[in-house]
């Protein structure tokens, strides 16, 4: 119903609507940092960090191109804050190498800025409960 309208926000029939959807090249932009923010943080060792893996999941950059979201998954890192903490103080080091890779085909390097993905840990914690009610419904002959 909505989606021949780009970056509409606006009231329909009493509901707010704020449509979200990234344009072309927002995701050709987002595609390109991720792809290279990969090759910098295996380049830079912080793809394994305390033995645990650090990977990027996906890079949202905003319609203005100024701004880039990056979302990074940890897997069995011992402590997370610290090592979101590592990389933001690497921040400037990954950035300048990313501008050096990147500077043909942009006019200016994104803003980075890091949040932690945790969709995994969600889709843990769902599988975890519909386990416990399969559970509690089997014993009931169900």
């Amino acid at each position: 119903m909505l989606s021949g309208f780009r970056n509409f926000g606006g009231k329909i029939n009493g509901i707010i609507v704020n449509d979200m959807q990234e344009g072309k090249r927002q995701k050709q932009v987002g595609a390109l940092l991720l792809q290279e923010l990969g090759d910098i943080f295996q380049r830079l060792g912080l793809s394994m960090i305390d033995g645990g893996l650090v990977s990027l999941t996906s890079v949202k950059v905003t319609p203005d191109l100024l701004e880039a979201r990056v979302y990074l998954s940890l897997f069995q890192v011992k402590d997370a804050a610290a090592t979101m903490k590592r990389v933001e103080d690497r921040s400037r080091e990954i950035k300048r190498e990313l501008a050096a890779r990147v500077k043909q085909q942009l006019r200016r390097i994104p803003t980075l800025q890091y949040f932690q993905d945790d969709t995994l840990d969600h889709a843990d914690k769902m599988e975890a409960l519909f386990r416990k009610i399969n559970e509690e419904k089997s014993p009931d002959g169900q």
